[in-house]
């Protein structure tokens, strides 16, 4: 793989106020989101950093071990999409390795002098899953989670660490009914169980496959708008 910095960043203004930390999908890279902060069209916004970390390269179980980037190993796509936590499909030492990464890199902007309550956590994909991961699972309270087209992967292990902070942390969730790489269905099941611990938790989908739309870009500049004036 081409080498690149471990995260690149993109600031919407000096001197900002808000984070965002979003993590790329299964086999993507830190820069594949980058076009996303002049999609989102912020600039009336407080100043936000917006952070894009990049996974470790890893082999890949599922993909016959081929080396990729990856926040944890895929043990089995089929145990992937029939149930996500099924016993021996989840990589559960490299979600939390990969939890780990996360807070440091919330540590890192508080530093710089972003506190974790303006701080929200975002995700693609794989991405999406380490949002809800390592999101419901901190011992801060963030300003809020964003999971495009993701899913949890490991149910127990939010069980086992659930944050009373971010329990009333809201998320912006959305999915593509067409999606025939993660099934509509682990998105909803995801909702549901952020709900079932008494989450908030906007849902959208859309008429796309494994992808952003337009359409989502708006939502989100909507929910983003209005907790960031807040």
């Amino acid at each position: 793989m081409t080498d690149q910095p471990s995260t690149v960043e993109i600031e919407t203004a000096p001197n900002p106020e808000f984070a965002v930390i979003l993590m790329h999908g299964l086999g993507a890279a830190a820069n594949d989101f980058v076009p996303l902060v002049s999609e989102l069209r912020l600039a009336d916004a407080p100043a936000i950093r917006f952070v894009f970390p990049n996974a470790p390269e890893m082999a890949v179980t599922a993909n016959n071990g081929y080396v990729m980037r990856a926040w944890y190993d895929i043990l089995s796509f089929e145990g992937i999409n029939r149930r996500v936590d099924e016993a021996g499909s989840v990589d559960e030492a490299g979600i939390e390795a990969s939890c780990q990464r996360v807070r440091e890199l919330i540590a890192e902007q508080n530093v710089r002098g972003i506190p974790t309550g303006r701080i929200f956590l975002a995700g693609f994909s794989q991405g999406g899953a380490m949002t809800y991961s390592a999101g419901l699972t901190h011992p801060d309270k963030l300003a809020g989670l964003i999971v495009l087209s993701g899913y949890i992967p490991a149910k127990g292990l939010i069980d086992a660490s659930f944050s009373e902070a971010n329990r009333t942390t809201p998320i912006f969730a959305a999915h593509g009914t067409f999606d025939d790489v993660l099934n509509v269905r682990l998105g909803e099941e995801a909702v549901e169980f952020a709900r079932e611990q008494g989450c908030t938790a906007d849902w959208h989908t859309y008429p796309m496959p494994h992808s952003v739309c337009m359409e989502e870009v708006e939502a989100l500049r909507a929910w983003l708008g209005a907790r960031l004036a807040a």
